[in-house]
Formats: structure tokens, sequence, C-alpha cells
């Protein structure tokens, strides 16, 4: 794959290109999906495909295929240059600085291959929707349990000379529970996901938490309007994080499209806060070496004492707003939220009276004047614990202020993802049912 990758690049200046880039991967993987006991689907995916992009001095041309032959590659690097020729200037085109370029590349333990035939995965799917219907008699039906795995490589190169690849693995497990009480039926989930199949939780334990959640939801009801703390699940939490990473992307920034716009280097979070990348942690699924554009990555403070310290900048955003990349071409990698001392027990005593949730739903938010409403269920809460569950409510505030009115992160951090984060605790949000 590198040096199909060298071979492309190679071609492009043989093309006339001035630079170049081009990337390959391959995937593979298996998906089974168990419901009421029997077999839903069973599928195993194998994906490939190139990437090339070359520069004709600012003028940019992009092509892809999935056949890796010699005949096609040159066909796609020949489309990529002629569709280059076509294209109008931009003087923010380009490949990323040299000076940029991941020159280390560390093994981050990120391939752990998973030696799981379809008839032991559909046993474990059976094994934990069977923990989930068992659980309790109000569990009366399922939408399904799920095992995944997958494995991949990918690798880039430019004409910078870099070309860099690494291994990945991913496996997890899901199940969907559907309990009924009278003449009320709720669904609730749980999941664990991880590089490693050994990291992974137990089968049944699965399918055990899916249901807990589902009967706990059962008897759910509306509130009237109130204005009150509202206590963010971890789950939950990693989206409200979501929205504020998506308000510092350079895409945003040299837009003027964020509700943080222009907000560099003042105080967005209480002076509590404190929001790190942490690029290399072993074995996380975050995890990388180096960006999308071969930039390498690098530990770094987002948010420091509550002040915004960096937006998240591929090369072509920083040149739009006169920066320099910081390696966020395709996103951020593990982004840690530093916990709090008080676990999410702790937290809803501290809040006394309001609301937790633990989904939502809609797209009721705007990234501009950072306006948010959104469909929401969780539970309320009163004299320091769970009252009972809710339903069919709205939570509303704005952004800004959301991030600013920030009263506590918990210890209860999330490790399922991308964004590393505790439940938070916001003050202020209006809640509407009734």
């Amino acid at each position: 794959m590198e040096q199909l990758v060298a071979d492309a690049l190679t071609h492009a200046q043989k093309c006339g290109a001035s630079a170049a880039e081009a990337s390959v991967s391959v995937d593979a993987g298996l998906s089974v999906k168990v419901r009421m006991r029997e077999v839903d689907t069973l599928e195993y995916q194998r994906d490939r495909g190139f990437g090339v992009t070359v520069y004709f001095g600012q003028r940019k041309g992009s092509a892809s295929s999935a056949d890796f032959s010699p005949a096609s590659i040159r066909e796609t690097v020949e489309a990529a240059c002629t569709i280059a020729r076509y294209t109008s200037e931009d003087n923010c085109q380009g490949l990323a600085d040299a000076a940029l370029m991941a020159r280390d590349i560390p093994d981050l333990d990120l391939y752990h291959p998973w030696a799981l035939e379809a008839d032991a995965a559909i046993a474990l799917a059976r094994d934990c929707e069977v923990a989930a219907l068992d659980a309790d008699p109000r569990i009366v039906n399922s939408d399904g349990a799920d095992v995944s795995s997958h494995g991949g490589v990918r690798v880039y190169g430019n004409t910078h000379g870099f070309i860099g690849g690494y291994h990945a693995s991913r496996h997890g497990l899901s199940c969907v529970s559907v309990g009924k009480q009278n003449d009320e039926m709720q669904r609730d989930y749980w999941f664990t996901v991880s590089r490693r199949p050994d990291l992974l939780e137990a089968a049944q334990t699965v399918g055990k938490k899916a249901a807990e959640r589902t009967l706990r939801r059962l008897g759910a009801r509306r509130v009237g309007t109130a204005r009150v703390p509202v206590l963010f699940a971890p789950e939950v939490a990693r989206g409200v994080l979501g929205h504020f990473l998506g308000a510092i992307r350079g895409g945003a920034q040299y837009r003027k499209a964020s509700f943080l716009y222009d907000k560099l280097g003042e105080q967005v979070f209480p002076s509590f806060v404190q929001i790190e990348e942490q690029p290399h942690l072993p074995c996380a699924l975050g995890s990388a070496a180096f960006d999308s554009e071969g930039v390498a990555t690098v530990p770094r403070h987002l948010v420091r004492d509550g002040v915004l310290e960096t937006y998240l900048l591929g090369s072509y955003s920083a040149r739009k707003l006169g920066m320099q990349s910081t390696g966020h071409a395709g996103g951020v990698h593990n982004l840690v939220v530093q916990p709090g001392e008080f676990g999410f027990d702790e937290l809803v005593r501290h809040m006394g009276r309001g609301l937790v949730v633990t989904s939502l739903m809609g797209q009721g938010v705007n990234m501009v004047t950072g306006d948010y409403s959104r469909g929401a269920s969780g539970f309320w809460v009163e004299d320091g614990a769970l009252a009972y569950p809710v339903q069919e409510i709205t939570v509303a505030g704005n952004l800004r202020d959301m991030l600013a009115n920030i009263q506590a992160i918990g210890s209860d951090v999330d490790l399922r993802g991308n964004v590393r984060t505790g439940s938070i605790l916001i003050d202020g949000l209006t809640v509407a049912g009734e």
C-alpha cells in the first residue's frame, strides 16, 4: 500500500502536478444482529478505496477509485490532473507545511484483531439479548443485540516525502430492549466498544444493563415549564462538547459562522474547566500519530482554566485565518475533560431540584447564534434524589451561556468514544413539557 501511494505521487508529478497527496485504505469486518433470539442479519464487509489530490499551483483536483490495479491508479491520477487544470485558483490551497509532517510515528497499540467466526458472534449476540429478555417479566420485546468486529489499514503520503500508515481495529457489542407496564412501553440501550476484544464488557452484562435502563424509564411523565439546573449524563454530555468543538473548527471561524467566533484567548468556560487533547494514548479509540494531511499530532490544551487556547485547524482553514495548522484535519484525537471530585450520585444530591438528561433527540442547535433547543428524556430530581422518569420534554438555552454556566464535571468519565468526559451539570436551562 505504501508503494501504491508512492507510485501515485510519482505519476502525479510526471503529469505536471506541482504537489500531490494520496491515501489508500482497506477495511474488513463482521457484523451480526440477533432479534428475539433469531438471527436478523449477518454481514461480512470488505471495503477499499484510493484517493488522490493534485495541485497545479493553487489549482486543485481530486479523484478516487476502488480499483488498485496500476492502470486504474494512473487513470485516477490523470483524472485528478484534468480536473485541476479547469478549476479556479485559491491561494489557500496546497499541502500542509512540510515542517509540520510527522517524523517519528509511535506504535499506539491500535490493532487487536478478533478471530471471531460467525457462529461465535451469533452466540454472543443471542446471550446478550437473552440476558435482557430474561431480566424482568416487564421486558417484552427487543430491538436486537449487535456484535461487530472490524479492522483495517490506512496509508497516506504526499510529495513532501511523507508516507505513513497504521493498522487499527474496533469491536463492539450493543443491545436495545423494550419494556411494558400497563399500556406504556419504553425502550433503552447499552453498549460496549474497544479496540481490544478482551476489554469489552461481557455480553450478559450489556444485556442486563440495557434491561435495567429500560425498566427505570417505565412510568415516565412530562413536567411543567421551569428554569432549573440540568445534569447531562456522560453519554449525552459529549454531545454538548461536540457543539463546542464544531464552534472552534477553522471552517466555522473563517466563515464567521460560529457562536464562538473570534473568542481565542477569551474565557469561554468557568476557570475550573480544563480540556486537553491526548492523541497518543495507547489503544484509545481516537489515537493517531498524524492527521489526514500528515501533520504530526501533539498533546495540547484546548481549554486551560476556562480560556480557549486554540482553534481546530487543518492547512486550508489555517491559511484562511493567517495561522498554522494544528493537526486537526479530520477532527480531534482523544479529547479529555478533566473530571471533578464528585460522582454522578453526589452531583444529583448537589443540584437538589432539576433534571437529569439521559437521552437527546432532534437537531435544534443553531451553531451561528448558539441557540439550543432539543427534545430530551431522563429523570426529574427532587430533594437531591431521582424522583421519577420524564419524557417528551424540551431543554433550551444558549450554548455560549451553557458553557459559561457549567457548575461541575463528574468523576464518572465515559471512555467509550473520542470525547472522554463525566457528567456535566449546567445551571439555568429552561425545561418545558406541559
